[in-house]
């Protein structure tokens, strides 16, 4: 089985980050669970890859964190949770479209067996 190359998906972490939070709030078991999930098992996201994420995201202001209690009684263990600033909702949207330029210029050189190309 071919599997996801850590060098090729690393810039874009963020994004799928940002793409579950943008639905919720989460906390990082939870979006690795998600990752998985979503990826069919064909990406796993390293722990210290996704808490090294959290700390840039926070930093370059992308999301915020909070700490909340998982249990409406209170009995539960407190976790961080994340969720994405309008700063981070705006870069969500730019990596986006990146992704769909980078995509197009990249199936062009995969796909141009006319020119002999990407046959080999």
């Amino acid at each position: 089985m071919v599997e996801i190359s850590s060098d090729v998906i690393r810039g874009y972490n963020d994004t799928m980050i940002l793409s579950i939070l943008m639905k919720e709030p989460s906390y990082g078991y939870e979006i690795s669970k998600q990752i998985k999930s979503i990826s069919d098992g064909k990406y796993i996201i390293k722990e210290t890859t996704l808490y090294s994420a959290f700390t840039r995201m926070e930093k370059n202001g992308y999301i915020e964190s909070f700490v909340a209690d998982p249990d409406p009684e209170g009995n539960g263990k407190k976790r961080t949770y994340y969720r994405p600033t309008e700063q981070g909702k705006a870069y969500y949207s730019e990596k986006c479209a990146e992704w769909e330029l980078t995509k197009e210029v990249v199936e062009r050189f995969i796909n141009n067996k006319e020119n002999g190309y990407g046959d080999n």
